[in-house]
């Protein structure tokens, strides 16, 4: 048996797990080959720190949404999350309101796609570059942590 996905790692923020886990219970062994995410391309694209980093998924709909925002906005790693196309500007607009609109975001989505799209800015130019389009495609949210605390050397090019 095989489980393929054309949109991901499938497992990681979707049902897949629950395929492994009911082959696990079942004695099937269990081969992952490495595959396409995209949590690790759009964290380096955004230019912010990767050293220490948390993934939280898709934010939940309704219940505990809030009560994860305001957590997440004291967070002192840089934060990933995904998101859905038709609910990009209400996580932007909760970010706005929770984090501050002028905590740094970036906006990845359709990675290694022929529309390939990365924006990176405060929270109030990133909504509002999504405002004036027709948003598709998966979405991968990143967000500066609460402060940088780090002082990274100067970058020297030879």
């Amino acid at each position: 048996m095989a489980l393929v996905s054309d949109a991901g790692t499938p497992g990681i923020s979707d049902p897949g797990f629950l395929l492994v886990r009911e082959c696990l219970k079942n004695g099937i062994e269990i081969d992952c080959l490495p595959g396409p995410s995209a949590l690790l391309p759009a964290l380096i694209k955004s230019g912010f720190p990767t050293d220490r980093f948390v993934f939280e998924g898709f934010l939940p709909h309704k219940k505990g949404r809030q009560t994860l925002l305001k957590k997440l906005a004291e967070e002192d790693r840089t934060i990933i999350l995904y998101e859905s196309p038709h609910r990009l500007l209400k996580a932007l607009e909760q970010i706005a309101e929770f984090f501050g609109s002028e905590r740094m975001v970036s906006v990845s989505r359709e990675l290694t796609k022929l529309h390939e799209e990365t924006f990176t800015g405060k929270v109030s130019e990133v909504l509002a570059h999504f405002q004036q389009k027709e948003v598709k495609g998966e979405i991968v949210m990143i967000s500066m942590a609460k402060e940088s605390k780090k002082n990274f050397p100067p970058l020297i090019l030879f």
